[in-house]
């Protein structure tokens, strides 16, 4: 009897005071997880693999540009680039010229979006108007945006559902616009995500049901369709980042880098040239746009 109760002692002293060991998390959270504004979500790096990279490079064409400005991509792969004078000039996969639109007023180029099937967006921030054309470069339709809104326009977008979203550097908030409607659908204010830092927003853009703005002081603020943020990606000093199939990619110091927005890796090309002022790839090509022009090159492997 005084075994048996020894044994239910022990056993319930046990049970009582130690517990399993729990497994550490190892893993880095999802791309689609949650992360303060001020956790930067991770990214693990893999080295470059330059052996060949830059004798694989095939120059195609060289296009005579002096200063180019905001440019774009089509999924068909056709390059489209503003010239000093703010035209917007259309360009095949190759680089062969193909149209160019002229305003009949002059206008800073903020940006410009191709991405959309139909429709390519351009951003006159200076006169805060959105310009619509088709992809043949003529005109479609005008947004006047001082109708709408009540404040500064910064960065300017197309979603697919041919709404658009901006950001409004005079209050600080992201906004989706419904042109059809007449009038914001989606308000999100961003103060508290900033705090008492001095932002400075170059870019903007829905890809893959998330939306990417581009801060170059403190780097890339991820939100989804709906406006609600989700992370902020730890690359600063960028005005431009473009994508290609799962991956977001950046002009960098030792070449353009590609970040994987599911498994949060990230790879290296080295360019052919040094100089390059901003780069974009397609399925085939990259073009990389310099003081004096485009080069457009056969991207290795390709």
């Amino acid at each position: 009897m005084t075994a048996r109760l020894l044994r239910i002692l022990l056993l319930s002293f046990l049970t009582s005071n130690l517990s399993l060991p729990s497994i550490a998390q190892t893993t880095a959270p999802a791309a689609g997880s949650v992360a303060p504004a001020g956790q930067a979500a991770p990214v693990l790096t893999v080295p470059p693999d330059t052996a060949g990279t830059r004798a694989g490079w095939q120059l195609v064409r060289t296009i005579a540009l002096p200063q180019p400005g905001a440019a774009s991509l089509d999924r068909r792969g056709n390059l489209y680039v503003t010239d000093r004078q703010h035209n917007l000039r259309q360009y095949g996969p190759d680089g062969q010229p193909l149209n160019t639109y002229s305003p009949p007023l002059p206008g800073h180029v903020m940006q410009v979006e191709a991405w959309n099937t139909a429709k390519v967006l351009v951003f006159y921030d200076d006169r805060q108007q959105a310009l619509l054309l088709d992809r043949f470069l003529s005109p479609i339709s005008e947004l006047p945006l001082t109708s709408f809104l009540d404040g500064q326009a910064r960065v300017m977008t197309l979603a697919p559902d041919d709404r658009f979203w901006l950001f409004n550097e005079s209050d600080l908030t992201l906004r989706q616009l419904d042109p059809t409607q007449k009038r914001f659908t989606i308000t999100t204010p961003l103060d508290i995500l900033i705090g008492r830092s001095r932002p400075d927003f170059r870019f903007l853009r829905e890809y893959q049901n998330n939306l990417y703005l581009v801060d170059r002081v403190g780097g890339v603020y991820v939100f989804d369709n709906l406006g609600n943020y989700r992370k902020k990606l730890p690359f600063v000093g960028l005005t431009y980042v473009g994508f290609r199939g799962d991956e977001l990619y950046y002009l960098a110091a030792d070449g353009v880098r590609f970040f994987h927005l599911y498994n949060l890796t990230e790879r290296v090309l080295p360019l052919p040239v040094a100089g390059a002022q901003q780069v974009l790839v397609s399925d085939q090509y990259t073009y990389l746009l310099l003081p004096a022009g485009v080069r457009v090159y056969k991207t290795p492997g390709k």
